[in-house]
């Protein structure tokens, strides 16, 4: 997803959701439904989860400077690392809610709030599909997207248990219906959550195969060795390498050619530093003894 088109889609989605915040607290107010009330806050936070998937992706794009000499990219992944937590923090709350009204049921959601929450799917659903292409390849993008899909799940829930308990009177549909959208919500966020962690962390991006990495650089005609191999993210779609390549003979610089070539289409890595070593070199290298791969 292009710079524009995110923030296209940023300016669609944080307005329709800002939108649908203010009518939720109208209905809210006006039909004295607590639910509905809580609801338009909960709606609130992934306004705001989305400002800071929008605010890193901002950030990301600033240029380099003397003190941040990678520029300021990793904020996307402290911002897809943030939106998980908070995810994940939404659903312990609709756990320990759904938990309570086993034991408290609510009143019998009424028709304002099946009407609204109806309106909710709809415009989460909108805003989710803006930021699905982007989602399979950015986990800050996937962020705001899964806040959107849960938000929208969510809504869905709302209307099922809604019609479900004004047809039957069963309150207990409720907190089923809660508990059962916030295991498919903690699923797909779960892994989000991990990423960004790894990512955070400096471990190598998952879409990158370090065995069939190496193995393609020893593969370079003249290369014999590959030694002190890095590979981590500045951001959650840029990747860095960093690399040393024993050449003991033969054109050094056509096998450093072919190197970045061959990193640039085969594994999308074109942020690459490789040191050529000497056979003489590479004896003494103090980082061969401990990262030979």
């Amino acid at each position: 997803m292009t710079p524009d088109r995110f923030d296209r889609a940023m300016v669609i989605g944080v307005g329709l959701n800002a939108a649908f915040v203010a009518v939720e607290l109208g209905f809210g107010f006006f039909s004295g439904s607590l639910a509905l009330i809580a609801d338009a806050g909960h709606n609130a936070s992934d306004v705001v989860g989305l400002l800071l998937a929008w605010g890193a992706s901002v950030l990301a794009r600033r240029p380099p400077s003397q003190r941040f000499t990678f520029g300021l990219r990793r904020a996307t992944i402290y911002a897809a690392f943030a939106n998980a937590v908070l995810l994940l923090a939404a659903c312990g709350a609709i756990f320990w809610e759904a938990v309570r009204r086993f034991s408290e049921p609510a009143p019998v959601m009424g028709l304002t709030m099946v009407v609204v929450a109806a309106i909710g799917v709809v415009i989460n659903t909108a805003t989710a599909l803006l930021f699905m292409r982007g989602s399979q390849s950015d986990a800050n993008i996937r962020g705001a997207f899964l806040h959107m899909a849960a938000d929208a799940a969510v809504s869905v829930g709302v209307v099922v248990a809604g019609g479900a308990i004004m047809m039957t009177g069963l309150a207990w549909i409720d907190p089923v219906v809660s508990i059962v959208i916030m295991a498919v919500i903690v699923w797909g966020t779960w892994d989000l959550f991990t990423e960004s962690i790894g990512l955070a962390m400096d471990a190598v991006p998952r879409r990158i195969d370090v065995e069939k990495l190496t193995s393609s650089l020893a593969g370079i005609a003249g290369v014999s060795e590959v030694h002190d191999l890095h590979v981590w993210s500045t951001s959650t779609s840029e990747v860095i390498l960093t690399a040393h390549l024993v050449v003991p003979a033969g054109d050094a610089q056509a096998a450093l050619a072919e190197a970045r070539t061959l990193l640039a289409e085969q594994f999308t890595i074109h942020h690459v530093t490789l040191q050529i070593e000497a056979e003489q070199a590479a004896d003494t290298c103090p980082q061969r003894s401990d990262s030979t791969l």
